[in-house]
C-alpha cells in the first residue's frame, strides 16, 4: 500500500472519529437537556395538583363558615374574586412556563387566592361555635396540608428548573439549546408582602 492511501485511509479514520465524538456529545447532551425539560414539566404538574387542591377545597370551606359568619361579607367576596381570577380550575398550558411575565401574573394571581384564605381563617377565630365545627376543622386541617403541599412542590418545582436552567446555560449545552430552542424556566419567588418584615406591636 502506497503512502497517499495509508494518508487517506488515516484522514478518513481520523475524520470518522471525530464525526462519532461530536454526534455522540450532540445526542447524549440533548437528551440530557430533554429529560431536564420533561422533570420541569412534571414539576410544574405536581405543582398545578396542589393547587387545583386548593380550588377544590375553597367552596366547601366557604360554605361552613358562611353558615356561621353571615355579617363577613367582605372576606367572602375577596375569596370568591380571587378564585374566578384563578380561573376556578388552575391547570394553565405549560406555555405559561416560557413566558415570564404570565408565569409572574399567574403567581401573583395565586398569592392573592392564599391571602385571601388567610383572611377568612383570621375572621373565623371571631366564631367559638366555627371553631368547634368538626366539618370546619377537617376543611381547616385539609386547608393547613394543602399550602405545605404547595410550599413543598414549588421548592421541587425550583429545584428542577434551576438544574435545567444551568444545563442550558453551560458551554457547549448553551450552544445546542439555543439551536434546539430550549428556553429559560422562571422560578417561583416569595410574595412581595414576604419581603417585608412584619410590625409587631404591643
Amino acid at each position: 500500500m502506497n503512502n497517499s492511501i495509508k494518508k487517506i485511509l488515516i484522514t478518513v479514520g481520523v475524520i470518522a472519529v471525530v464525526a462519532i465524538a461530536l454526534y455522540s456529545c450532540t445526542a447524549g447532551n440533548y437528551n440530557k437537556m430533554v429529560t431536564l425539560d420533561e422533570e420541569v414539566s412534571t414539576a410544574w404538574s405536581q405543582v398545578q395538583n396542589q393547587y387545583q387542591r386548593r380550588m377544590d377545597l375553597i367552596p366547601n370551606l366557604v360554605s361552613t363558615v358562611q353558615g356561621y359568619a353571615k355579617h363577613e361579607a367582605e372576606v367572602l367576596t375577596q375569596i370568591a374574586q380571587a378564585r374566578a381570577e384563578a380561573g376556578g380550575v388552575v391547570n394553565v398550558d405549560e406555555s405559561i412556563l416560557n413566558d415570564p411575565e404570565k408565569f409572574e401574573q399567574y403567581q401573583k394571581i395565586q398569592n392573592q387566592l392564599g391571602a385571601s384564605l388567610q383572611r377568612l381563617l383570621a375572621v373565623t377565630e371571631n366564631y367559638p361555635e366555627l371553631k368547634a365545627n368538626q366539618n370546619f376543622l377537617a376543611l381547616q386541617d385539609e386547608l393547613a396540608g394543602t399550602e405545605n403541599r404547595i410550599a413543598v412542590e414549588r421548592k421541587n418545582f425550583n429545584e428542577v428548573a434551576k438544574g435545567y436552567n444551568t444545563m442550558i446555560r453551560k458551554f457547549p449545552q448553551s450552544i445546542l439549546a439555543g439551536m434546539f430552542g430550549f428556553e429559560k424556566r422562571p422560578y417561583f419567588t416569595a410574595s412581595e408582602e414576604a419581603q417585608s418584615a412584619p410590625q409587631v406591636q404591643f
